[in-house]
């Protein structure tokens, strides 16, 4: 897409302000200014949040990926959904990582599978944004064939993660 084209596009604006909100809150979180550290339930709010930012991932992209071959009429619905709920899932991951990072020395996480899973979900966010938005046309297919492997290693990971924090392995 043009340089122009993209200027003028309110879908751009509106995930670029996501990612912006996204990376602000989680810098608010890591630094203390905010607090996501609550209990709800037997649980913290910013694990709830995780859980639902990874759940959305995990069920609306093979939801989104057998819709649109279904629909090509609903394609470009589709598509903003599968973008603005992922980033808005993304939104929530971050919040739990920073969360997770901020933590005293004493109480540091593991950083094995949730770093992976965190790099892993940014890749994907970003190879996505880069193919909606088509930024650096001729890179378009890379971009693709990374979309792809990231999402399948996302649920990889993803399962290896709680396995993890249940104890299991």
């Amino acid at each position: 897409m043009e340089t122009t084209k993209l200027s003028k596009n309110p879908a751009f604006w509106a995930a670029l302000s996501i990612i912006i909100v996204t990376i602000a809150l989680a810098l608010a979180n890591y630094s203390g200014l905010l607090e996501f550290h609550i209990l709800v339930g037997p649980f913290f709010i910013h694990h709830w949040m995780s859980w639902s930012g990874s759940l959305f991932i995990a069920i609306a992209t093979p939801l989104y990926s057998y819709l649109k071959s279904r629909s090509p009429e609903k394609r470009n619905r589709l598509s903003n959904v599968h973008m603005f709920g992922n980033l808005g899932a993304f939104l929530l991951i971050s919040i739990h990582f920073s969360q997770q990072m901020s933590r005293p020395t004493e109480f540091f996480p593991d950083l094995g599978t949730g770093l992976a899973l965190f790099i892993t979900v940014s890749i994907l966010v970003t190879t996505g944004v880069l193919q909606r938005f088509q930024i650096v046309r001729k890179l378009g297919r890379y971009y693709r064939r990374l979309h792809i492997g990231a999402t399948m290693t996302f649920y990889i990971i993803i399962v290896i993660h709680i396995l993890h924090g249940l104890g299991i392995i």
